[in-house]
């Protein structure tokens, strides 16, 4: 009895031992899984923590003073912290760096936020062999859904890095192979002038760029075009149809800004080839991400080995990102984000056509109120950029660029998107240190318009009033030399004509 008391004790105490070994293993397991994440996210909120004044940010990946991430300050401010304002700095209004949409991310820092292992997807495709993320895929057919600007049912979809990559991996694919003579590449004035960059930069013998579609539009010589439309247009906003028909004419279509923070959602775009990028919907210009909808599965396979013989597919960090992004877009009821872009947006327009109404030297496009599917409600466009003209009087042999200059403002010419050098734009979808930079330079130039108008008006005032003294005086010189004149008349009259029955014969000497 004994014996089987002593085997059983034996047991117990083996097993309590294996028992604690493992949930020893098991807590030095997690606490390993715990510190790496731990780490991590200590590691990043360190870096976040870091005060710049509210004109910059600290990042892990930036510059390092004596080991330590410093402030990378917004235009036009310096110091250790980003608190100095550097007088006359140049504004610039030329990027369409799209930064305005930084608070809604930094607000929505948790649930965007993503940890990425050392180990994370190593190899060079997904385990399906593809090089595009199904669930990504998935997530974006989701975006398009909730906001009702495209349709991408039955339709493929292939990643990019970016709407620039994409852009020429559809020019690519559209072009004839056939045709005896280069495919023609148009586009409406005025027109993204990466179009015509980007196309003579690759000097294909497949296509070239032909300048404005207008130019062919009654063309009869059965030669081949692709025509890009963009819509909202970059750079004045307005949205676009095609122009040419055909069968010898393809369509590209930019729908970057077409998202409700820039423009009323009309109807969902339904068109062969569709191209959006993740910089105009969550402002995240960096990753270098976009996407193709394509309804023809020649057209994707040939854009699908365009993009494997030249960069092999996106990288899984940005995809994943993207993936983390937009779940947060979709989130709620999914409105969050694009009702903190169009009210951003909507106040700078308030703010910038105030200004500009008190001058006459100065204007910006009119966009026309829509009614939005997305909000149920009528609104005008909060387009990206600022068509900026200037009117005749001002130039003086200058480009309306250089006008602008002139007073630390550096926009785009206008000449670079096809139109003349009375326009310049000016991008609106930067900081908001920036847009307050740009503002104060606009309100700067208006006033001194303002100034000379005052300047003219008490001239011409002036002016008048010393001519009108001037006339006075005249008057009244003329009326004294008449009446002099008259008393001369008189006497001489008296003198030579005698009264005749008591009465002179006189000489009339009215003045009339």
């Amino acid at each position: 009895m004994a014996r089987v008391h002593s085997l059983k004790y034996i047991l117990s105490f083996t097993c309590s031992i294996a028992l604690n070994l493992f949930l020893v293993s098991m807590f030095i397991r997690n606490r390993w899984q715990q510190n790496w994440t731990q780490e991590a996210m200590t590691e990043a909120e360190a870096v976040s923590s870091i005060s710049c004044s509210g004109h910059g940010k600290a990042f892990l990946d930036g510059l390092l003073l004596h080991g330590k991430p410093v402030c990378e300050c917004n235009m036009c401010y310096g110091g250790s912290d980003c608190s100095q304002l550097q007088p006359d700095c140049m504004v610039d209004a030329d990027s369409g760096d799209p930064t305005f949409l930084e608070p809604f991310w930094v607000k929505n820092a948790a649930s965007s936020a993503i940890v990425i292992a050392g180990w994370h997807r190593m190899s060079y495709e997904y385990s399906d062999g593809s090089l595009i993320s199904e669930e990504l895929k998935a997530h974006i057919r989701n975006v398009h859904a909730s906001v009702g600007n495209a349709i991408t049912d039955g339709k493929y979809i292939i990643f990019g890095a970016g709407a620039t990559h994409l852009l020429n991996a559809a020019v690519h694919a559209l072009s004839s192979k056939a045709s005896s003579s280069p495919t023609k590449v148009v586009a409406s004035t005025p027109y993204y002038p990466v179009y015509k960059e980007q196309t003579e930069f690759f000097n294909s013998e497949d296509y070239k760029f032909n300048g404005d579609t207008s130019m062919w539009n009654n063309d009869t010589s059965n030669s081949t075009f692709i025509e890009l439309v963009t819509s909202p247009n970059n750079p004045d906003g307005h949205m676009k149809k095609a122009v040419l028909q055909g069968q010898f004419v393809k369509t590209i279509h930019d729908l970057a800004y077409y998202w409700p923070h820039f423009t009323p959602i009309v109807a969902p775009a339904d068109e062969d080839l569709m191209i959006f990028t993740l910089s105009k919907l969550t402002g995240h210009a960096g990753s270098r991400f976009g996407w193709a909808i394509i309804n023809d599965e020649a057209v994707y396979k040939r854009m699908l080995t365009y993009m494997d013989l030249s960069t092999y597919g996106v990288s899984r960090e940005t995809q994943l990102r993207v993936m983390k992004l937009l779940k947060v877009v979709l989130s709620g009821n999914g409105r969050e984000m694009y009702e903190f872009g169009h009210n951003t947006m909507k106040n700078r327009w308030s703010k910038l056509s105030k200004v500009l109404s008190q001058s006459k030297r100065f204007s910006t496009q009119k966009l026309k109120p829509q009614h939005c599917s997305f909000s149920q409600q009528i609104r005008t466009p909060s387009s990206a950029f600022a068509w900026l003209k200037c009117e005749t009087s001002i130039l003086e042999d200058r480009s309306c660029y250089e006008v602008l200059k002139e007073v630390n403002i550096t926009g785009r010419e206008g000449s670079l998107f096809g139109a003349d050098n009375r326009y310049v734009r000016l991008s609106l979808v930067r900081s908001e240190d920036d847009f307050d930079l740009l503002l104060r330079q606009i309100n700067k130039l208006v006033s001194v318009e303002i100034n000379d108008k005052h300047v003219a008006t008490t001239s011409t005032i002036l002016r008048q009033s010393n001519e009108t003294t001037l006339l006075l005086t005249a008057g009244v010189n003329v009326v004294n030399r008449t009446l002099d004149l008259r008393m001369e008349l008189e006497t001489l009259n008296s003198n030579i004509f005698p009264r005749q029955n008591g009465l002179y014969t006189t000489i009339d000497l009215s003045f009339n």
